[in-house]
């Protein structure tokens, strides 16, 4: 019993990760991530945005809210700037809640992915919510990509939004 107990430990990050997935861009993911946000603030928790992609929806904005955006930081690549999750601005709000949207995103100036950087902050005790699409999860990625012919996207293993 001891060995199943330890093993548990070891894969099972300090914070909790709540992923909404969904089948494809547009189906209210993000609203739904924002969505409990809002209720999580309104009972009390200390709820922060490390990344939301808004996509120009004027409901993405309005579930938005009042909630605390914690701004992102500058990344430089190929000689362009480009927004990102501010990974050390989020530790540093000690917050109980960062929502997290996109997943599945590499961030250009380090190549890590965001699921890493979401893993940083699990381990720091941080619970997070974030959003993908099914096609995002490597066991799927190939096939999705034949599919619709998209071609390949970016992943996330399925390991880590199912430990």
């Amino acid at each position: 019993m001891d060995d199943v107990e330890n093993e548990r430990e070891e894969v099972t990050p300090p914070g909790y990760l709540r992923t909404y997935l969904g089948s494809a861009p547009g189906v209210g993911k993000t609203y739904a991530m924002l969505a409990e946000g809002q209720r999580r603030a309104a009972a009390g928790e200390r709820v922060v945005v490390g990344w939301v992609e808004r996509h120009g929806r004027s409901e993405t904005r309005a579930q938005l809210g009042e909630l605390e955006v914690i701004p992102p930081r500058q990344a430089t690549y190929r000689g362009i700037t480009f927004p990102e999750l501010d990974v050390d601005g989020v530790l540093a709000s000690e917050p109980d809640l960062v929502l997290v949207d996109e997943l599945a995103h590499r961030v250009p100036d380090t190549g890590r992915e965001r699921w890493e950087d979401v893993a940083e902050l699990l381990a720091a005790g941080l619970d997070v919510t974030t959003t993908a699409n099914v096609a995002n999860l490597e066991s799927v990625r190939d096939y999705a990509a034949r599919l619709t012919g998209v071609g390949v996207v970016e992943s996330v293993p399925d390991q880590f939004v199912r430990p």
